[in-house]
């Protein structure tokens, strides 16, 4: 949530800035909201200065009943209650004022890095870097979709039978190559510095509304209407609100916390080739890395969170390339994103399997997570989540450009943890 401060130091920033992430209804908001905020002044003030009035005249009554002026002591109380009820009326009225002030400012999103390039689409994103070789496939390779029936690893209509689509049902080597992965992926945040968490997957509306998923997402979001709860898209949700309504100390800063939990997603609206197989599930398993930074460090963590999940990739043996999202493609909450793709051979493009964002303090607004500085005064700490890593499109890229005539050979760092070195 941007700072009310800021729309009001600073408003040309706020619209360009709210302009390069294609958003509308800038203008008309922030004016709605800096008027907002002076009419919650105003109330504010008002109501002060009742309440001061009446504290005074109380202290007059007590002294003239002392004195035996009950006619002025009854005169005086006269006024207060016309305070009392002025101040009720305030009070009211300041929170509404407050609440629409505040629904006001959760509609706007987070303003772009000033690194963060133009553009409306995916198309426009920038290319940072590209690694690795894209591996030459025999002639019959095959889509995952086919080589998970070929060896009956993953079974999607045993899913559909219990649940329905996007909720796979993993077996035999499938299953195992899945724990292995998630293993992997928290032994190596573990030896990169990063505590391991693992958090409810159903958290309270608070939770969603401090990390924005709340009102954003709601409708992707899955919603238990009878105790209010929502199944988590990802454990950034409830490892970032382990700090809600905290004060940090500065010495515990950056701290690097992990977790793995299934993520749920309704991606309502997705259909095509592109969301065939395992590219797009309504539930599926990552390891998510979250840090808490103090401001004029988080770029430099943000770059170090980076380095972690294409060491992972390189690890995999998987050709993948680093995109810099452009402002019309960027997440709502973010400042600055990557995003981390790797090469499917036998669908021949590229898929997504990381997110790596700096939010700045949009995230630490909301949730009121804050450090103390030198002066004493509190500050807003910064956030920052990056996917290390999500499985699905990590599994169907390994099984595709690691095929061979006998079988799915796997890359070494994966022997131990799976207890085999090929599918099949």
């Amino acid at each position: 949530m941007l700072q009310v401060s800021v729309l009001r130091e600073h408003t040309d920033a706020v619209l360009a800035g709210l302009a390069k992430k294609h958003y509308k209804t800038a203008e008309a908001d922030v004016q709605a909201i800096l008027a907002l905020d002076q009419r919650r002044k105003d109330l504010q003030t008002a109501h002060d200065s009742a309440q001061a009035e009446a504290n005074e005249l109380a202290r007059q009554i007590g002294g003239l009943m002392k004195s035996g002026d009950k006619a002025g002591a009854e005169t005086l109380k006269l006024r207060t209650a016309e305070l009392k009820q002025q101040t009720k009326v305030h009070a009211e009225e300041l929170s509404q004022v407050e609440d629409a002030l505040l629904q006001t400012l959760y509609k706007l999103p987070n303003l772009p890095h000033s690194s963060v390039p133009e553009g409306r689409s995916a198309q426009d994103n920038e290319v940072v870097r590209e690694v690795g070789q894209q591996p030459t496939l025999p002639a019959n390779a095959q889509p995952h979709w086919e080589l998970i029936k070929k060896y009956d690893i993953i079974d999607f209509d045993l899913g559909v039978k219990i649940t329905g689509a996007g909720f796979p049902v993993y077996k035999k080597q499938g299953a195992r190559l899945q724990r292995a992965l998630i293993n992997f992926f928290l032994d190596e945040a573990r030896d990169a510095g990063y505590t391991e968490i693992q958090p409810p997957v159903l958290v309270n509306e608070a939770s969603g509304y401090g990390t924005g998923q709340l009102p954003d997402k709601e409708g992707q979001m899955y919603h238990d209407a009878q105790d209010n709860l929502y199944l988590i898209p990802t454990a950034e949700v409830p490892i970032t609100n382990l700090y809600r309504d905290e004060i940090v100390a500065t010495d515990q800063l950056p701290i690097r916390n992990a977790g793995y939990t299934p993520c749920f997603r309704r991606e309502a609206g997705s259909w095509g080739a592109d969301v065939r197989g395992l590219n797009r599930l309504h539930q599926f398993d990552k390891v998510e890395i979250v840090q808490i930074a103090h401001p004029e460090q988080s770029y430099t963590q943000l770059e170090e969170m980076l380095a972690h999940i294409e060491g992972l990739l390189q690890k995999l043996q998987l050709p993948y390339r680093v995109l810099r999202l452009c402002g019309g493609d960027m997440g709502f909450t973010s400042a600055l994103t990557y995003d981390l793709e790797v090469w499917s051979a036998a669908q021949g493009r590229w898929l997504e399997v990381s997110s790596c964002s700096n939010f700045e303090t949009y995230q630490a607004n909301r949730l009121k997570l804050r450090y103390r500085a030198e002066n004493g005064k509190t500050q807003l700490l910064h956030t920052l989540n990056g996917s290390a890593l999500a499985l699905p499109r990590i599994v169907a890229a390994l099984l595709e450009n690691n095929q061979q005539e006998d079988g799915i050979h796997l890359p070494e760092v994966l022997h131990s943890y799976c207890g085999f070195s090929k599918i099949g």
